[in-house]
């Protein structure tokens, strides 16, 4: 099971956070949220994907902070087609592409079915009036009419008092590919706890 943190700022807890080698650490271009990302990432481990979160973004901007930042995987967490994500491809091949969905109580699979070959990985996130980091989890039980093999992330409101709920859906035929982390683990907005990180690793065994 893989882990991504997101929504990461500052400097030392960014390289605090890499010392854990989470598998991803995403970072927020998207000015209207706390955790808007602008300065320098420092080098992480081998290992660690860089991972931009843009949200219905010019695709011009996209690629230019993809190729500043060496940007290994892009989150797509707004209203973004099948076009624009070829369109990125283009221009990033090699780029790794993360396709959000919000989800509450209820939810049309169908309407991945246009994106499974474009993108990598869907991410299932709590639809909320933020665009993600609502510090919510939505529905699980949703997730058993999902169909498709395309692995994905599973997201919104996951902290330490959802650890046994997430041992309880890993047991489940489905094809999960790694738990995305954020506000539930912030001291404040953009700020992890390293201390709640690790104990989180301890107790999944991640």
């Amino acid at each position: 099971m893989k882990l991504k943190v997101c929504g990461m700022k500052e400097v030392e807890n960014i390289k605090q956070v890499g010392a854990l080698q989470p598998d991803y650490m995403g970072f927020i271009f998207y000015d209207k949220s706390k955790r808007n990302f602008e300065g320098v990432i420092p080098e992480l481990p081998k290992g660690i994907k860089k991972t931009g979160v843009f949200v219905n973004e010019y695709i011009e901007i996209v690629v230019s902070l993809a190729e500043e930042y060496q940007l290994e995987a892009l989150q797509l967490h707004g209203d973004e087609t099948v076009e624009y994500i070829l369109e990125i491809k283009k221009h990033l091949p090699k780029v790794e592409i993360i396709k959000v969905f919000g989800i509450k109580d209820e939810f049309d699979f169908s309407v991945l079915e246009p994106y499974e070959e474009v993108v990598d990985f869907f991410l299932f996130d709590t639809k909320g009036k933020e665009r993600g980091g609502n510090g919510v989890t939505f529905n699980w039980e949703v997730l058993k009419n999902y169909s498709s093999t395309k692995p994905f992330f599973l997201s919104g409101g996951i902290g330490l008092n959802e650890v046994d709920a997430v041992k309880e859906i890993l047991k489940r035929d489905l094809p999960i590919y790694a738990l995305d982390v954020n506000s539930k683990f912030e001291t404040e907005p953009g700020l992890k706890s390293i201390k709640d990180l690790k104990e989180f690793n301890r107790k999944l065994i991640i």
